[in-house]
């Protein structure tokens, strides 16, 4: 382990390893009553499986600095589920997509990601913020539908991963997609 942290050096936003595994603190809040030691009441992100959990710590209490590494890699192909990745050495890495989660439909050849690695194993990938994908099935809009509100329909992109999209979107347009929602951003026009 490369070092330590006490519980007077969290903070939001800081990753330490707990119970042999590596957590982000996302809510920090410290306490000091009128007798007793200090509290410090912080809820964690689990960086391996997103679970949560709130814990109060004393200040004597001590976490482990995580054995984090980013890479910045590109997505070459995949093979059933496996998903293969390649750094600018090109070594290659197998991603499951049981960590790449609903990203791996926003992946497209040479796609540039940044990959978390906890103890040399990846643990998560961060995608472009948007792409563009093709709508492969979805329902005609009606004409006269170019502009309503809020209105969607389901629409599906090559892949099979399914949302909304409003009216006036196609079968073979081509959306933008917020890959940190998974959601419709806007259409993109090609002339």
């Amino acid at each position: 382990m490369a070092g330590q942290y006490s519980a007077g050096d969290l903070r939001k936003g800081l990753k330490v390893e707990f119970e042999k595994r590596p957590y982000v603190v996302t809510e920090f809040n410290f306490v000091k009553p009128g007798k007793g030691a200090s509290i410090y009441n912080c809820r964690l992100k689990c960086m391996l499986d997103g679970t949560t959990m709130q814990r109060a710590f004393r200040a004597n209490d001590v976490f482990g600095v995580p054995d984090l590494e980013e890479k910045t890699m590109r997505y070459s192909y995949n093979e059933g589920d496996n998903y293969i990745f390649m750094d600018v050495n090109f070594e290659q890495t197998t991603i499951p997509a049981t960590v790449l989660g609903d990203s791996r439909f926003f992946l497209f050849e040479d796609c540039e990601v940044t990959v978390l690695f906890f103890n040399n194993n990846p643990v998560e990938v961060t995608l472009p913020t948007f792409v563009e994908k093709v709508i492969a099935e979805t329902q005609p809009g009606a004409r006269g539908n170019t502009a309503a509100g809020n209105v969607t329909k389901p629409a599906k992109i090559v892949g099979g991963y399914e949302l909304p999209v409003p009216l006036f979107v196609n079968e073979g347009d081509t959306i933008k997609i917020d890959t940190r929602t998974g959601q419709y951003s806007d259409r993109v026009l090609r002339r």
